[in-house]
């Protein structure tokens, strides 16, 4: 049961943030060209969230789509630490600590998925 509501938790996280992506919200694209990235890779971006956001959902899956997540936050934090965002740096590490969490607490699930 704690890791359904973890999987909740750190789902709708990515989905809210994925969707603001590929939604293409005015803060999203002005984020992404004061970091100086172009704007397909903010919708990259959305969209492996919320496939990340949907691999939480399914149980088979859910673990690793965690780690996934935890991989992609990697360039998040990278980002505010370049542009010294110190406040979603914090943020962005907490959501990467909840998703390596995730990833840890069903790593037999991931060792035991087969093609």
């Amino acid at each position: 049961m704690k890791i359904l509501i973890l999987n909740i938790i750190i789902a709708a996280i990515f989905l809210l943030s994925g969707g603001a992506k590929l939604a293409g919200l005015e803060f999203e694209i002005a984020a992404f060209e004061r970091w100086g990235y172009p704007l397909w890779f903010m919708y990259l971006t959305g969209i492996l969230e919320v496939s990340g956001a949907i691999g939480l959902l399914v149980k088979r899956v859910s673990a690793l789509a965690a780690a996934c997540l935890a991989a992609l936050m990697i360039g998040a934090i990278a980002t505010h630490i370049i542009h010294s965002e110190w406040a979603m740096l914090i943020a962005a590490s907490v959501i990467m600590s909840l998703a390596l969490i995730r990833a840890w607490l069903g790593r037999h699930e991931i060792l035991v998925l087969k093609p």
